[in-house]
């Protein structure tokens, strides 16, 4: 029993680590993306384009419930995290539209 108890707090740790380094990969992953989707904003600014498109959303929303289910994450949770990333790209965009203003 003591050996067991022993090996707990290693494997803890070995799994910590690993939840690091996927916190840390997800941290580079999304400035990567709102790079992307900074220059979407601009592109969109200078042609007047709205800062939202609802199909798109929907569109990216189905996709990524679905690669949840695949990938045995909850899908409302995938929806939920998809929903405050685009209000963070609407909010980008937003205030790319309103830098371009006269």
């Amino acid at each position: 029993m003591v050996q067991y108890e022993q090996q707990i707090p290693a494997r803890l740790s070995e799994i910590r680590e690993s939840i690091d380094n996927f916190d840390a990969a997800l941290i580079h992953i999304l400035a990567e993306r709102f790079k992307c989707t900074k220059e979407v904003g601009v592109l969109k600014a200078r042609h007047g384009l709205p800062a939202t498109d609802s199909d798109r959303e929907h569109q990216q929303i189905a996709r990524l419930k679905a690669l949840a289910v695949d990938s045995n994450l909850d899908p409302e949770f995938a929806e939920k995290f998809l929903n405050f990333i685009i209000a963070e790209v609407i909010h980008h965009h937003t205030e790319a539209s309103n830098r371009l203003k006269p």
